[in-house]
Order: C-alpha cells, then structure tokens, then sequence
C-alpha cells in the first residue's frame, strides 16, 4: 500500500514537471487549476508521497521486529535442541553402565549357580565315596563277626 502511495505522489510531480503551461491532461479530461487549486493539488501530492513513504517505513520496523523474533525463537529452539541431545546423551550413557551393571550381575549370578552346582557335586561324590567306605567297613566288620580269621591279629 505504502509503495502504491509513493507511486502516485511521485506520478503527481512527474505530470506536473512534465507540463509546460498551465492546463493539464489526465485520461482525456483537461484540468486548468489557478494558483490554489495548483498549490492544493501539490499539498495532496506530498502528503500521498510522505504517508507512502511512512508506511514503507512502518512496514519494514515490523519486518525487521519479526525477523528479530524469529531470529531469538530460533536460537532459544537451538539451544533447547543442544540441552535435549546432551540430556540424551547423558540417559543413554547412564543406561549403559546399568546395562554392563546388569550384565556383570547376571554373570556373577551364573557362575555362583555353577560353584554352587559344582560345591553341591563334590559334597555328593565326598558324601558318596565317605558311603562307600563306610559300607566297606561295615561289610569288613560283618566278615569278621562271621569267623573269618583277621589277618593282623596273632
């Protein structure tokens, strides 16, 4: 709107300086304006010129107004994006460690089962072997409460 206005306040003066005497033709109508008419015309002419020209100005102030908004809520974006891959960073490092924590558990958990398996197997092969002799012994004893001479006795 602001640069339709100076357009038209520019093309006022153009027509003006562009005439040589005092009658003027616009879209095949003549005008001949006497001295106020002239100097009211040229008035209207500058105040179209100057409000053309404020609101370019206006415009650009508010451009200038987002773009420095867009610009602050970018960066504001780009550093909430930095603290949230850090924050990532962090969780994903904190769920390894658990994880090798979990692993080692696990791990430690299998070879306590695998001692303690192979703890209760050599307590039943000593349980074992300790029945054997005690059922040698006895089996010894028993033959010799049957009459079989003992060898070490003289």
């Amino acid at each position: 709107m602001g640069l339709l206005l100076v357009i038209l306040g520019a093309g006022a003066a153009i027509l003006v300086l562009a005439e040589e005497g005092t009658s003027y033709n616009l879209f095949g109508y003549t005008f001949q304006p006497n001295h106020v008419e002239m100097f009211l015309a040229g008035a209207a002419a500058a105040a179209v010129l100057l409000l053309g020209l404020w609101l370019i100005a206006l415009g650009s102030r508010r451009s200038a107004r987002h773009r420095r908004a867009l610009r602050g809520a970018r960066a504001d974006a780009s550093h909430r994006v930095a603290e949230l891959e850090s924050e990532k960073r962090r969780l994903q490092e904190k769920l390894e460690k658990e994880h090798a924590a979990n692993q080692r558990t696990a791990a430690d958990e299998r070879a306590a089962d695998r001692r303690t398996t192979a703890d209760e197997r050599a307590a039943d092969r000593r349980t074992t072997a300790e029945e054997r002799a005690a059922t040698a012994e006895r089996a010894e004893d028993d033959r010799l409460v049957a009459g079989r001479p003992e060898q070490t006795r003289r």
